[in-house]
Parts: C-alpha cells; structure tokens; sequence
C-alpha cells in the first residue's frame, strides 16, 4: 500500500467517486479507497461476495490491490435527489491471480451514495456486476 496519499477523497461532486475509486486503487492506496465509503457501506463484489463496513471492505481492498489491480470506470449517468445519488458505471478490471494469471472482467456497478458529515460524498451501496460472458 501506498503511505503517501495520492488521491483527494474529498468529493463534493459524486459524479467523480467512480474515478476517484479507480484512482486510489489503481495506486495500491487501500485508506483512499475506504475514506470513499460510509462506515455502514455494502458492497456487492465481481465476484459475488456482499460485505457490509469497513473491516471488510478493507479486507477487499486489500486482497484486490495485491492482485495489481488496474480498474478503468467508464460512468454511464448520475442522478442526483436531494442527499442521495444514484451512480451508473460500466467498468473493467485487469488483475493478476496468485498463479500468475492475468484476468480481465468486465460488468457494470450501480452506486448509491450520501454526503457524509463533512460534505463529501461517499459510497454507501456499491453493486459490482459482472457481464455475463465476462473473462476472469
């Protein structure tokens, strides 16, 4: 992991938690990628997985940036009602399995996110699907 930060997570336009989530994982920062979510945020892996909090989201995180993760988020929409966005990405992830082999998945996430008490917004649901036929 990163000790330096290299990625602002103070977002105030939530279209860009997508790219700022590519960001702080594609640098290896696993702190970055958590300060983007809620405390209380579920995420619903590629790989099917669905954890709730930050314990094990960081675990995630973790276990992805150590596979060399190279994430490309491409947003699609964001629907902004009152203090609840709705964020739409088509995304594909490039990582390399324990074995040494390369994977290349593709899906698209539906995000919902909040302000958190600071004024940033943060992921509070994040549903990572993967296409069906995607590799990896």
């Amino acid at each position: 992991m990163n000790s330096e930060k290299a990625v602002d997570t103070r977002i105030v336009d939530p279209a860009r938690l997508p790219f700022a989530y590519a960001d702080a994982l594609n640098v290896g920062d696993a702190d970055a990628v958590l300060e983007l979510f809620h405390p209380d945020a579920t995420m619903h892996t590629f790989s099917g997985k669905v954890i709730t909090g930050h314990e094990a989201l960081r675990a995630e995180t973790v276990q992805t940036v150590a596979t060399r993760a190279h994430l490309t988020n491409k947003p699609k929409s964001t629907l902004i009602g009152g203090d609840t966005a709705l964020i739409i990405v088509d995304w594909n992830l490039e990582a390399t399995l324990p074995t040494g082999a390369r994977i290349s998945p593709t899906g698209t996430t539906t995000a919902v996110a909040r302000p958190s008490a600071d004024g940033s917004w943060r992921f509070a649901i994040l549903d990572c699907r993967r296409a069906v036929g995607s590799p990896g």
